[in-house]
């Protein structure tokens, strides 16, 4: 009976514990949503794809005999003009299947 009793205590210990780390999991969580701004929490997160082109000079090498030129000389510029060439091309084949999208280029 004394070992129920015990073992009864402790449970109910664990129990006060856990309940404890679940408040204060909630309370930090709350201020982290307050100091990021984040007022829906309800809310779906937003999905956007990002594409990289892996090896940008070799495509505009392969796809332009003046890009072959350029490419040795002007490497950001030919990168620039392959995305912004992927990008157009991508946005007439959605544009032919109806896909309405919003594209632009991000610097990082």
């Amino acid at each position: 009976m004394t070992l129920l009793l015990i073992l009864s205590l402790l449970l109910a210990i664990f129990s006060a514990f856990l309940f404890w780390q679940i408040y204060e999991q909630r309370k930090v969580i709350a201020q982290m949503m307050e100091s990021d701004d984040i007022t829906e929490p309800d809310r779906d997160p937003e999905l956007i794809l990002t594409l990289r082109v892996v090896d940008p000079i070799s495509v505009a090498k392969r796809e332009s005999r003046s890009a072959r030129v350029l490419a040795d000389h002007l490497p950001v510029m030919v990168r620039k003009m392959v995305y912004q060439e992927v990008m157009k091309e991508l946005e007439r084949e959605l544009d032919e299947r109806e896909i309405d999208v919003q594209m632009h280029i991000e610097y990082r």
